[in-house]
C-alpha cells in the first residue's frame, strides 16, 4: 500500500479500502434470489397523526412514522403549507421553506417576548465562540451593523 503523509499502519483499521480488491463487494456484487432469504420485514403501523404532518404531494399519504415536534403555525406555517404545494422537485418548494424557517425564528423570538422571556441574542448566535475563534468578524459585522444604525438614524432624521 502506498503512503503518501505518514505510516498510520499502527491504527487498527487503517487504510481497510485502500485496495479496492480488498472490498467484498468489489465489483458490484451480482444479486441472486436468495440474497433476501431469511430477511422478514412487517411495516410498521400506522402512526396516529395527532398534529398537523406536512408531507410532499408527490406520496399519496403520511409515511408509517413522523416527527412531531412542531406543527406548522403562524405565518411561518402558512408559507410551509404554501410550500408542500409544489413538489419537492421545484425550487418554489425549497425557497419558501428556507423563508419560513427564517420566519418562524423571529416568531419565536417574538414568542419569548411574549411570555416575558428576554432571549440571550448574543450567546444563542454561538457569540462567546464567535469572539474566541473569529474576532476579525465580529469586528467587521459590528462595524456593519453600527454602520446600518446610522443610516437609518440619519434617514430618519432627515425626513422628520
Amino acid at each position: 500500500m502506498k503512503r503518501t503523509q505518514g505510516n498510520f499502519d499502527h491504527i487498527n483499521g487503517w487504510g481497510i479500502d485502500a485496495d479496492p480488491l480488498d472490498v467484498p463487494a468489489y465489483p458490484m456484487k451480482k444479486r441472486t434470489e436468495n440474497d433476501n432469504k431469511g430477511m422478514i420485514w412487517e411495516r410498521p403501523s400506522q402512526q396516529p397523526a395527532t398534529v398537523e404532518v406536512l408531507h410532499s404531494n408527490e406520496r399519496p399519504n403520511l409515511t408509517a412514522v413522523f416527527g412531531t415536534p412542531n406543527p406548522p403555525s403562524g405565518l411561518s406555517g402558512a408559507i410551509r403549507r404554501y410550500a408542500f404545494k409544489y413538489s419537492e422537485s421545484h425550487v418554489a418548494h425549497w425557497l419558501l421553506l428556507l423563508a419560513a424557517d427564517r420566519i418562524n425564528m423571529f416568531e419565536g423570538v417574538a414568542d419569548d417576548f411574549r411570555k416575558g422571556h428576554v432571549p440571550n441574542v448574543f450567546a444563542e448566535l454561538g457569540g462567546k465562540s464567535e469572539l474566541k475563534h473569529n474576532p476579525a468578524g465580529v469586528a467587521r459585522k459590528a462595524a456593519v451593523g453600527l454602520a446600518l444604525v446610522l443610516v437609518v438614524t440619519a434617514l430618519i432624521r432627515k425626513n422628520n
